[in-house]
Parts: C-alpha cells; sequence; structure tokens
C-alpha cells in the first residue's frame, strides 16, 4: 500500500472500531464461546481434528498470566485471541516449546514477552471486515503499551509472515517448527516494541489506548489472578 491507501484504511479500521467491545473471558460459559469459535477456525484451515465437543481448547488457557480476550462487534462475537504475558521462566509461554533456544535466553535476562496465540475470527466477519485481523491483535498493544513489555511474539504459519510483518513488524525469528496440539508446523515472528512502537501507532492509530482500557482488561488475567509481570520499577524511573 502507499501512504494514502495506509490512510484509508487506518481510517476505516478507526471506524469500525467504534463498533468493536473487547472483552476478557473470565466464565467458563464466555471461555466455552471462543473454545467453540477456535475449533471452527481451525477446522475450516485443517490445522485439527474435529473434536466431539466442539470445542478447542488446551491446559495452557487456565494459567495464572493467560488472556481470552473475545472481539465482539456490535455485540456479537466476532474473533478472538490468547496473549500469556511472562517475564521469566516460571510463567509458561504457549511458544516457547517449540521455540526454547530462541524465548529462553531472553526471558532468562528478564525481558517481558507478550505471547499471541489463537488468533481467529468467524468466517462472515472476516469475509466482510478486511479490518478484522488488525482489532483482534490490537489487544496484544493494549497489554504492550500497559505493561512496557519489551518483545510480542507470534507463531504463525510460513506463509502468513509477510502479513504479520505488514501488520506490525514482526521479523521472521525462526523457520517453521512442529508446534503443540496443531497438524501445520509454525514459524515465529518477533516484534521489539521500543524501537517500533512510534512507527506502529503512526500507521496503526487504532492500537493507542486509554488507561482506562488497559485497566479493564490487564488488571488481572482471565483465571482470576492480579499478579502482574508488569515493569514497576521501569514505571517508576521514568514518571
Amino acid at each position: 500500500m502507499d501512504v494514502e491507501q495506509v490512510s484509508r484504511f487506518a481510517d476505516r479500521v478507526l471506524r469500525l472500531l467504534e463498533r468493536v467491545e473487547y472483552r476478557r473471558a473470565d466464565s467458563p460459559a464466555d471461555k466455552a464461546a471462543i473454545y467453540r469459535l477456535r475449533h471452527d477456525a481451525y477446522l475450516r484451515a485443517e490445522t485439527i481434528e474435529p473434536h466431539p465437543s466442539g470445542m478447542f481448547h488446551d491446559a495452557l488457557d487456565e494459567t495464572n498470566n493467560a488472556w481470552l480476550i473475545g472481539v465482539f462487534i456490535d455485540g456479537e462475537l466476532a474473533s478472538a485471541l490468547r496473549l500469556h504475558i511472562s517475564a521469566n521462566l516460571s510463567d509458561p509461554l504457549p511458544t516457547r516449546a517449540p521455540f526454547p533456544d530462541i524465548l529462553e535466553p531472553l526471558l532468562s535476562a528478564g525481558n517481558l514477552i507478550i505471547d499471541v496465540t489463537r488468533f481467529v475470527a468467524k468466517l462472515d466477519f472476516s469475509q466482510t471486515y478486511s479490518e478484522i485481523p488488525y482489532l483482534t491483535l490490537r489487544p496484544a498493544f493494549i497489554a504492550e503499551d500497559f505493561l512496557r513489555a519489551d518483545f510480542i511474539i507470534a507463531a504463525c504459519r510460513a506463509e502468513h509472515q509477510a502479513f504479520y510483518r505488514r501488520m506490525f513488524g514482526g521479523v521472521p525469528w525462526s523457520a517453521p517448527r512442529p508446534y503443540p496440539h496443531l497438524k501445520r508446523p509454525m514459524a515465529l515472528v518477533g516484534h521489539p516494541c521500543g524501537s517500533l512502537r512510534d512507527e506502529v501507532y503512526r500507521r496503526h492509530p487504532c492500537y493507542r489506548s486509554t488507561e482506562h482500557e488497559q485497566q479493564s482488561l490487564f488488571s488481572q488475567s482471565s483465571n482470576g489472578t492480579t499478579s502482574m509481570p508488569r515493569r514497576i520499577d521501569l514505571l517508576e524511573n521514568t514518571q
């Protein structure tokens, strides 16, 4: 896209954002709705085998550092994603299992990482709104701003790496490797938050958020913990 096209698309995303509500899934019913959405999306992509329950989830959905977030358009669940946030080797990241050689040194050094997984959308919404992927990823940037994260990471199919580069400057960190619970291998892309922050907000002003929105989504995880990996020491030193 040229500059004018980028600007027009950004305006469209902002207009659609006015109809969007982000909800952290805390209750069993809210989580089940997201699990069903995932199951349908992954079946379409031929990434999983069908499950009799019609839901797709794993043990990492229940960890203390997991955020399951639904994206609602005009009150209907349109898409969802899962975030895990960690700054040490104790709090799990889903993508650490297939990429330990890359992520464990970063965690050992105290870097705060936001791991984006289970990025899915309903078919009719994704066919109607090309803006859906940008709005679905937005909570990762709300968390990044709130927590002063060092990196956002995402596992994706190899053919999707270019999309992640356009969407948030994702840099290829690894070729595809086998990935737990999925039939297809996944590549790893990383986003260095500090160096790209201004450019991302310039291209995608929809990623900006208010302190109220940050608090409402990230004051606790989907499983009730209020133990945050927030960089309090860094925040205090910059105020």
